[in-house]
């Protein structure tokens, strides 16, 4: 009897702990990982910019190195009527300034998306939280055309400009290249920080060769400071 008795309490105990566990990991909050794009105002980004446009029937070929500084600040009505926060943007021949007002976007975290109205246009920057299985139009809500986006290297370190970041999300926007084009762009989000690399390559070239361009534009953007003013 005694053995059966201690047997019974001894299910009862693991019950419990079952129990008492799993109402723990319903108390947990599920993270949704916003912090990969942070809007506490005040917060400010500079990035190094290498800019080429290229043009063979009218003999362009320009290259642009200069400096952005992006300045999360206070809230704003965005397009949609929505309460957003200003996306300051600044331009720079260096690093350190004077900096020159440049354009006013908006940015907003609403309905597990992370949105960025630039230029008037509507995008699609993030979606919430990040998986293998998410795949957006990063321009359904303007007259943009379609860009389907995924996620590569989730919640990996990456390195720019000597700086390792432990935790960010690659946004994959474009990887095409033809006998007549070559397209690649993606951006990288680092936790606490927000965009840290965007790489935008649409090139149309000629015979295949990705290096005899007839016609194009390209963007290096990389972070080199960021933090609270």
């Amino acid at each position: 009897m005694r053995k059966k008795l201690k047997a019974i309490a001894i299910a009862i105990s693991l019950l419990l702990s079952i129990f008492i566990t799993n109402s723990c990991k319903k108390d947990e909050p599920f993270d949704m990982h916003y912090d990969y794009f942070p809007l506490s105002e005040g917060r400010y980004v500079v990035y190094s910019v290498h800019e080429i446009l290229v043009d063979q029937q009218i003999q362009q070929k320009d290259t642009f190195d200069y400096y952005i500084k992006t300045l999360i600040g206070d809230t704003v009505m965005d397009n949609s009527g929505r309460i957003a926060k200003k996306f300051e943007r600044y331009y720079g021949s260096t690093a350190n300034g004077p900096w020159t007002f440049h354009d006013l976007w908006t940015a907003i975290i609403d309905g597990g998306r992370a949105e960025l109205v630039e230029e008037n246009n509507r995008t699609i920057k993030l979606v919430f939280a990040p998986s293998e299985d998410d795949e957006w139009d990063m321009n359904a809500y303007n007259t943009l055309g379609q860009m389907d986006c995924y996620y590569s290297n989730i919640h990996s370190s990456y390195t720019v400009n000597g700086t390792t970041f432990p935790t960010t999300v690659t946004v994959e926007q474009e990887d095409f290249s033809s006998f007549i084009d070559s397209r690649r762009k993606y951006e990288v989000y680092a936790k606490d920080v927000g965009m840290i690399h965007k790489y935008f390559r649409d090139f149309i070239i000629i015979n295949g060769n990705p290096n005899n361009v007839k016609k194009g534009h390209l963007i290096d953007m990389q972070l080199i400071s960021y933090g609270q003013q």
